[in-house]
């Protein structure tokens, strides 16, 4: 039978895949996002936040993010699994307002990487920030992942009909949309951890942004534990990483529910994690689904978190992203 090797929690948030200028234009970005009240944050942000972005104060979380991803990435390579079953979210990359699925899992024989368009993050009218396009052009022309990737589709199938006997209404998709490709919490996986391996994937995505049918988190944790049971019962010899991808909370800051979720996680207490605060789980934050999908899956083995958690504040508003870095052995 199949066997889990390996579970990896990260974020990934602009913050860990830009360099240090990159986190300055963000807070361009905050300043004219239209999804936030930035006026509103800045008026009741915390009294240190001078001190929270003091430039050396920044080069030094911006150092840890780097090393804490680097030493993730070496944990998944050294555990030298034979596919990668990546928990992440849609935002609106392949699902729409008119079919938004609670959870699906893709099914095809192969993913593709597809360059993002020019301007694409200013064209979407969200918000203005031209030099953050410019950034993220030039790290992605660096990256050289795109094209084709490969999946695995028996395990995908598999399991779509574990998930349908344990109760879940799975939905299941086997073509991506052509002109985006696939979605950023499955391509950071290719564009930052995979340690020089082009490693099959199996995609399983929630609806963690989006109401009125995004899941509670003790549906998450549910379903973790019925993938847990499909991989056990999958009969390969393969070996399986589990990772969740998304999260902490981002763009608005919320470094107690960071906290709560992390002490959850790192103590396996699935009652505390089943009961995170779902009101506060929005935007980026709704990405903590994630993480409490694969603690499910993974609640018997041991855990353990590189480094601190790191608040990484980018504006006087106090937006930015609650980083830490976490693996299952």
């Amino acid at each position: 039978m199949a066997k889990i090797v390996v579970g990896i929690a990260t974020p990934h948030a602009p913050q860990l895949r830009l360099p240090i200028e990159g986190w300055y234009a963000l807070r361009e970005k905050d300043e004219t996002d239209k999804r936030i009240n930035y006026a509103g944050l800045l008026a009741k942000a915390k009294p240190d936040m001078a001190a929270e972005l003091d430039e050396s104060r920044l080069h030094e979380r911006y150092d840890a993010v780097q090393a804490g991803m680097k030493q993730l990435a070496q944990v998944l390579g050294e555990a030298k699994p034979d596919v990668l079953v990546v928990v992440g979210d849609d935002q609106h990359e392949q699902f729409h307002d008119e079919l938004m699925p609670m959870f699906c899992v893709y099914r095809g024989e192969s993913v593709q990487i597809v360059p993002k368009k020019p301007g694409v993050r200013s064209g979407s009218g969200l918000w203005n920030a031209s030099k953050l396009d410019e950034i993220e052009r030039s790290v992605e022309a660096r990256l050289r992942v795109e094209g084709d990737h490969a999946c695995e589709p028996a395990l995908a199938e598999h399991f779509i009909d574990s998930l349908r006997d344990d109760g879940f209404d799975i939905a299941c998709s086997n073509h991506l949309n052509q002109e985006v490709g696939l979605g950023h919490a499955f391509a950071y996986m290719y564009e930052y951890m995979l340690p020089g391996g082009d490693i099959p994937m199996v995609p399983v995505m929630i609806n963690t942004f989006f109401p009125p049918n995004q899941p509670t988190p003790s549906r998450c944790y549910a379903l973790g534990r019925s993938l847990r049971n499909a991989i056990d019962a999958w009969d390969s010899d393969k070996r399986v990483a589990v990772v969740a991808s998304g999260g902490l909370s981002h763009t608005i800051m919320d470094e107690e529910i960071d906290r709560m979720t992390l002490d959850g996680v790192l103590e396996k207490d699935a009652e505390a994690l089943c009961n995170l605060p779902r009101q506060r789980l929005n935007l980026g934050t709704s990405e903590i689904r994630n993480w409490i999908t694969v603690a499910g899956t993974l609640e018997d083995m041991n855990v353990q978190q590189i480094g601190e958690y790191i608040p990484a504040y980018r504006s006087p508003a106090g937006t930015g992203c609650g980083i830490a870095f976490t693996y299952w052995d």
